[in-house]
């Protein structure tokens, strides 16, 4: 898998790209210091997953991933945002923007690189708690009516399709709880995905706790 590493600070690439470069499927395609050459090279070289800081020069991290998401030539490309501050509302900007999840710096170096490879494979990198505590922080409570009425379009499987994935659950795992095959679980999240312009699984979530279709203190 092809890796962009964009951020400011040289010693963390550094450290990033050694940890990447020792990988036997991962190559780092590339490095920027800031969001808009980081633009640049993500679409000079297409990779499967750009690395971003959110605070930069320039452009930040946030701009840098609402463009790369509004692109089509770059439908392929998942941002994982990189922060040094865990939980901050930054991040939720991140993800509506189109991020596909975020990872604080000081990830263990077995965590960081699977959470790569899970970005890879167009998963979300949102655990439960840790979306549980960002959304309660951060998401506008009573529920925003644009929203709803995105989720108004979803049938029934559908929407109960999305809320388990905003539970944080795989194919597999929705499958199981509503009794369907695999393949059928990922026709359901895809075709809501369709309907509701979502990028990736990331956006899903935000949209079911924004809508009120999940909230919080129930998981």
């Amino acid at each position: 898998m092809r890796v962009l590493l964009v951020d400011d600070q040289p010693l963390l690439r550094s450290g990033f790209r050694a940890l990447l470069d020792g990988e036997d499927d991962i190559e780092v395609v590339a490095e920027a210091a800031d969001g808009a050459r980081g633009l640049a090279l993500a679409r000079e070289h297409l990779p499967d997953v750009a690395l971003v800081d959110i605070q930069m020069p320039v452009m930040d991290g946030i701009e840098a991933t609402r463009r790369i998401a509004a692109d089509p030539s770059l439908a392929g490309v998942r941002v994982v945002i990189l922060t040094n501050y865990g939980l901050d509302e930054h991040v939720l900007h991140a993800l509506r923007a189109g991020a596909a999840g975020f990872l604080v710096k000081d990830i263990e170096p077995e965590d960081f690189l699977h959470a790569v490879r899970v970005a890879a494979r167009g998963d979300a990198l949102l655990a439960p708690s840790i979306t549980r505590r960002l959304i309660e922080r951060y998401v506008a409570e009573p529920p925003l009516p644009d929203a709803r009425t995105a989720l108004a379009g979803l049938t029934n499987r559908e929407r109960q399709a999305v809320a388990l994935v905003a539970r944080g659950m795989s194919n597999d795992e929705i499958a199981d709880r509503m009794v369907i095959s695999a393949l059928t679980a990922k026709t359901h999240v895809n075709r809501a995905m369709a309907k509701l312009h979502a990028r990736d699984r990331a956006q899903l979530v935000v949209l079911a706790y924004e809508s009120g279709l999940v909230s919080p203190r129930g998981l």
